[in-house]
């Protein structure tokens, strides 16, 4: 419990940014927060060196730092995104209990969100029987999330560049249309797996599947406003019109094609 409440005062340090701007909590201090915590658990646990989860936090800083890196240029590039995310005036019309609550919220869920990781080199440190197999399998399966998320952001700013007015249906945008957000589900299904042969309690399982309910449902939420965007955008364009009906909206295969309606997804 002690190394968790080492995590959670890291991550509460590092999000903390999103007092300079509201949005740094969902970007700078989720992705460098991500980056801190795989520092920290690092940093916990050097003795002995485990390579397994080592390779997993080394995965998670680089996730963290690409993504919060990624997400700072965008918003600060984009006048769109400038208007919106950075005025000034949206911080101070939100109530300090608010702004608080979000802060904390988020510091807890990117625990939440670590904490296989953590709870497998905890229990190993403990002195309990962990397996390595299922830590290799998660840091691959996170891999290919990260891969994923980089390359979707990639085609997705290509694309922009070439035609700013369009939305974007090329590439990995052609199996689903939040790839980038289906990144996000397999890099966290990855560490979720790495928890298996690791020796969890019941108690840690339930934290570590909270975390994982917690990003997926944090994902579907982002793709249902991304949805209400570009349907205020590009509503009236028969292309558009028809790459939705073809195409799932964030997970492939599962004919999930609008989550327009399910208001339960806002946040």
């Amino acid at each position: 419990m002690t190394e968790l409440l080492i995590l959670f005062a890291v991550t509460v340090l590092v999000s903390a940014v999103g007092w300079k701007y509201f949005i740094y909590f969902f970007s700078l201090g989720y992705g460098y927060g991500v980056a801190a915590l795989a520092v920290t658990m690092v940093l916990l646990h050097t003795d002995p060196i485990n390579p397994a989860e080592v390779a997993l936090c080394v995965l998670l800083f680089v996730f963290g730092c690409r993504l919060g890196t990624y997400l700072f240029i965008r918003e600060r590039k984009a006048a769109a995104y400038r208007k919106i995310l950075y005025d000034p005036s949206l911080q101070k019309k939100k109530p300090v209990g608010v702004i608080v609550t979000v802060w904390m919220f988020c510091a807890i869920l990117y625990v939440l969100q670590v904490s296989p990781v953590a709870f497998r080199m905890m229990n190993r440190a403990n002195g309990a029987v962990v397996s390595n197999l299922w830590a290799w399998i998660g840091a691959a399966v996170t891999l290919c999330g990260i891969l994923l998320e980089a390359l979707s952001d990639a085609q997705k700013s290509a694309a922009k560049k070439l035609n700013p007015k369009r939305f974007v249906d090329t590439g990995l945008y052609r199996i689903v249309r939040c790839p980038n957000y289906l990144g996000e589900v397999v890099i966290w299904t990855g560490v979720l797996l790495s928890g298996i042969g690791a020796s969890l309690a019941v108690w840690q399982w339930i934290v570590a599947a909270l975390g994982y309910l917690g990003i997926v449902y944090v994902m579907f939420s982002g793709a249902r406003r991304l949805e209400l965007r570009q349907n205020e955008v590009y509503g009236n364009d028969p292309e558009y019109q028809a790459y939705v009906k073809r195409t799932p909206i964030l997970i492939p295969l599962l004919p999930i094609y609008s989550v327009v309606k399910y208001k339960w997804l806002q946040a």
